[in-house]
């Protein structure tokens, strides 16, 4: 195994561009959620004319999407981090480079959105068309808390981004919510270098990590996975359909 410095060495190197995340296998898992939403993503095109990508990273998850439901419609992302841009586009043409939404009233079928940092609800109502829906997988309340934990300390209970809460903000924009889920799903850890680009990589886990930064805190990480073999975190995400 390589030393401690050698893997953290080997985190930092690793480009953060996209959200492919590949370079985790065999050094990290998480389970993924029941639901499969790149596949209702593409179930939803087939049913659309005109579709929007929020927040889509490197345009992974909607270029499969629209390869497999293999619509030709039209589509448009949106994405405000510049590093992803060029991916993104590579990928799937149009993408606004924006964390806003400067499109015309009712211009779209279906939006959609995984992992958004933030939900304008007002504002995706307002771009829809009468009946059109929003489909979205989003962090849910405690993502990964032992992980943030591991580095800050003991935090205050999460108090936002619970299913019930969720469809809340939904319904207060005008939306009928067709269904909300949540999941914790479980996350395992192999090396420490998984544990620092992880956290270089999902920016809202520990905000303003730096492996610098937090280097002791990293340090007794390692060494837990030295004993234990991994460490675990767990995951939640939500699930919200709903339509306006």
């Amino acid at each position: 195994m390589k030393d401690f410095d050698a893997l953290l060495d080997e985190a930092a190197a690793v480009p953060l561009e996209g959200w492919d995340f590949s370079w985790f296998e065999g050094r990290a898992t998480e389970a993924r959620p029941s639901w499969g939403y790149a596949g209702l993503v593409a179930e939803r095109l087939t049913h659309a004319g005109a579709a929007l990508d929020l927040q889509t990273g490197g345009g992974e998850v909607f270029a499969y999407a629209i390869a497999k439901a293999g619509f030709t419609g039209m589509t448009v992302a949106t994405e405000s981090w510049p590093p992803n841009l060029p991916v993104a586009r590579s990928r799937l043409g149009a993408v606004v480079a924006t964390d806003r939404l400067p499109f015309r009233d009712g211009a779209f079928d279906l939006v959609v959105s995984r992992h958004p940092t933030v939900t304008d609800w007002t504002g995706i109502a307002r771009i829809l068309k009468e009946r059109g829906v929003f489909l979205s997988q989003q962090i849910g309340a405690g993502s990964n808390r032992e992980l943030s934990e591991a580095m800050l300390g003991p935090l205050p209970p999460p108090v936002r981004q619970h299913p019930g809460q969720i469809a809340a903000a939904a319904e207060s924009a005008g939306f009928e919510v067709l269904r909300v889920r949540g999941e914790r799903l479980r996350a395992e850890f192999y090396d420490i270098a998984a544990v620092a680009h992880f956290l270089r990589k999902v920016v809202w886990t520990v905000p303003g990590f730096t492996i610098e930064k937090y280097r002791d805190q990293l340090r007794a990480v390692h060494e837990e996975i030295t004993v234990k073999g991994m460490f675990v975190s767990y995951a939640t995400r939500v699930l919200i359909e709903a339509r306006r």
